[in-house]
């Protein structure tokens, strides 16, 4: 089984989202990245057996077929796919008394996370609609002297990836111990924390290709002194966006994190979305022969495989965007999408909204 590219799960999920049941009966199933088929197979069958308290005849009917043509589907598998598997199947007939049962079967272009399964008058799409939003992720890390969690923000979705407690003790002394002598053990157990929490976010960070940001969260002078003593690795250090105060250093303080973060990473979007355009720009005035402006010569490029970045306006018709994403995705071209929420992005907008990097000279 293929992985869908991102413009083939534009057009599934299109036509999918057209479809509606009569009742209750579309039904949804996703198996994470890594999870047991079988396991998922002798749930689905379970459910045949629910759905037979149905009172319709009609939906019971549409509801056990649905379910009977997944397991047989499952049973093709000897394992989940490796970005996991979403299914869809169900009666799409819009003609009274005539069945017209569908499946689906989507290996997306990223991991599924989480387990569903639901029958309902629509199929559940927006697991995979989030995909096609997330280009690149923010490291969180949450943190006081007593613990500190790391996680990551994808799209809407937060993920805990590493828990850890430091062991410094409290303000309580252990007795005969002098103020100083206690108060250079704890700065000790805290300098040793501080290294693993660095140590850790370099493991998960380090080699993440769409790592675009951390954001740090704590009390005053917790974060600052992590920050200032540079226990982080300098490429990391330098990928920190923002830090924010908060109170919480466990994974629900992630909330409070990205909530306070809004701003920061709106801004951050348009800040990296206007370098786009602006290189783009530069490159017209300085490299015109390698950059073109406008369709026809964008479209001219991409047919002989000169396209190195494809730059895209979000206010383009949608038509348009599927079918040059489509050619740039056949010659390996980077696609950038320019929204009009910048200056720059509207004129580029005005001005046609089309433009390339060449990866030679035509």
């Amino acid at each position: 089984m293929a992985k869908y590219t991102k413009l083939e799960l534009i057009e599934i999920l299109e036509n999918l989202e057209k479809h509606r049941g009569k009742h209750t009966e579309l039904v949804t199933v996703y198996i994470p990245a890594g999870y047991d088929v079988n396991s998922v197979q002798r749930q689905l069958s379970a459910e045949k057996s629910t759905a037979k308290n149905i009172k319709s005849t009609e939906t019971r009917k549409n509801v056990i077929d649905a379910l009977e043509k997944l397991v047989r589907e499952l049973k093709t598998l000897k394992k989940t796919p490796e970005n996991g598997l979403a299914l869809f199947s169900g009666d799409i007939s819009r003609i009274e008394g005539q069945q017209d049962l569908q499946l689906w079967t989507i290996e997306p272009p990223s991991p599924i996370k989480s387990r569903l399964y639901r029958c309902d008058k629509e199929f559940v799409l927006d697991p995979l609609k989030e995909m096609l939003k997330v280009s690149e992720v923010f490291g969180l890390l949450v943190m006081d002297r007593k613990e500190a969690t790391i996680g990551l923000l994808e799209g809407k979705r937060i993920e805990t990836l590493q828990k850890m407690t430091s062991g410094v003790p409290s303000k309580i002394r252990a007795g005969g111990q002098s103020s100083q002598r206690f108060h250079r053990i704890t700065e000790g157990l805290t300098r040793e924390f501080y290294k693993r929490i660095a140590n850790e976010m370099k493991k998960i960070f380090f080699t993440m290709p769409k790592l675009k940001g951390i954001i740090i969260g704590g009390p005053v002078p917790t974060k600052d002194e992590f920050l200032d003593g540079e226990y982080m690795f300098t490429q990391l250090r330098e990928k920190v966006i923002g830090k924010v105060d908060i109170g919480d250093a466990s994974e629900s303080g992630f909330k409070e994190l990205v909530e306070k973060s809004k701003d920061l990473l709106i801004n951050h979007e348009r800040t990296i979305e206007k370098k786009d355009i602006e290189k783009f720009f530069e490159n017209l005035g300085e490299n015109p022969e390698k950059t073109f402006l406008g369709e026809e010569k964008s479209k001219k490029a991409l047919e002989i495989g000169a396209v190195e970045i494809l730059y895209l306006s979000s206010k383009l018709s949608k038509s348009l965007i599927k079918e040059l994403m489509k050619m740039a995705e056949n010659i390996g071209a980077k696609i950038k999408i320019i929204s009009v929420e910048t200056s720059e992005g509207e004129q580029f907008y005005n001005m046609g909204g089309i433009g390339s990097l060449l990866r030679f000279k035509i």
